[in-house]
């Protein structure tokens, strides 16, 4: 059945494996983020037997399906205080910027009898969550309402940067966190846990050794997944980028010319695209569209061809320079970015297969 997305575990577990030495090896603990492969349990496997420390997601439902793992659980998007229930339930840590939603955490673990830590977020200016760091007063109050709940453990402090603000994290900006840590432990007499620096764009700072000292936890999706640390998009030594390929079939394919005919507005998506003419050429549509994948961030493994466009259901190709005879029936094979990574394995239209 295609489209499919091909899983090649060996490659898999040498980017885990790798990913985990490079992380562990800096001093830091290891946090796998689970939501670029919607939580795939046979993925989940190479997980609970390896040596990282905590299970990272931005959804309830996949770290629901990790219950009774040997990894402490964490959730990565702020809780809605909706699902704080849910939240203590199924996580053990969350990240936290808001006291009214830590409040009703606190209610919700008296009622489960648990304690739940908490990561407070400080938005070192990528402006997504998190405290604003140069608000101190808003983060002392933050902290002291916090110390006052019984079944909350305030575990430490956390920053994310690039994801929103594209903003590279450095030694400086990612030294005002770990002050931050310092004035804190001293204003409250406390001690704090975990400082986490960030998610794959900080991983670079390990190989050229500027990982600040204090930072002592990293959020790792893409560089395990992808094999790319994603500040500068450069691959990490001895990982690999293709251990997802993603296979789509030919439904069509014929010579037409490049450019509408008639008048264009938008398309589904509500964008205005841009053609370029290249007069007729051969095109190939696969069965594969935006709702499986972004055709932005996907790579066809055939050089000779490129990507012209697509709809919710399909992937228009110019085919026209290849040398391969392809015809209707016939796979195409593509790499992933994260991206694409993301939406294949969120959506149920495409299969999977493991090797």
């Amino acid at each position: 059945m295609y489209p499919k997305l091909v899983i090649d575990l060996k490659k898999v577990k040498n980017n885990l494996d790798r990913i985990t030495e490079m992380v562990k090896g800096a001093g830091c603990s290891l946090m796998i983020v689970t939501k670029g492969y919607c939580a795939d349990m046979e993925l989940f496997k190479l997980l609970e037997e390896s040596e990282i420390d905590y299970l990272a997601d931005s959804r309830i439902q996949n770290l629901r399906k990790y219950e009774g793992t040997t990894k402490e659980r964490v959730l990565l998007r702020l809780p809605m205080i909706s699902q704080a229930e849910e939240v203590v339930r199924y996580a053990e840590i969350s990240l936290n910027s808001e006291i009214e939603t830590i409040k009703k955490l606190d209610e919700a673990a008296g009622k489960l009898n648990k304690k739940h830590k908490i990561l407070l977020m400080i938005d070192l200016g990528d402006l997504r969550e998190g405290i604003f760091f140069k608000d101190e007063d808003e983060i002392y109050h933050t902290v002291e309402e916090i110390l006052k709940l019984e079944n909350i453990e305030l575990f430490g402090l956390g920053v994310n940067l690039t994801c929103y603000g594209a903003v590279i994290p450095k030694k400086d900006n990612l030294s005002i966190l770990v002050d931050i840590a310092h004035k804190i432990e001293a204003k409250f007499n406390i001690s704090l846990t975990m400082l986490s620096g960030g998610n794959s764009s900080s991983v670079y700072l390990i190989g050229k050794n500027e990982l600040p000292e204090g930072i002592n936890n990293l959020r790792v999706g893409e560089a395990f997944l992808l094999g790319d640390e994603t500040s500068y998009s450069q691959m990490l030594d001895g990982f690999y980028d293709d251990a997802f390929t993603l296979e789509a079939e030919i439904i069509e394919l014929k010579e037409k010319q490049s450019l509408p005919i008639g008048e264009t507005g938008v398309d589904a998506f509500g964008n205005r695209p841009f053609y370029e003419d290249l007069g007729v050429i051969k095109r190939a549509i696969t069965a594969v569209g935006r709702q499986d994948i972004d055709p932005d961030h996907l790579h066809p493994a055939d050089p000779e061809i490129s990507i012209l466009g697509a709809s919710s259901d399909h992937l228009i190709l110019n085919v026209d320079k290849t040398e391969k005879d392809y015809k209707v029936g016939d796979i195409l094979k593509f790499k992933l970015e994260y991206s694409s990574l993301l939406r294949a394995t969120t959506s149920s239209y495409v299969q999977k297969e493991y090797i």
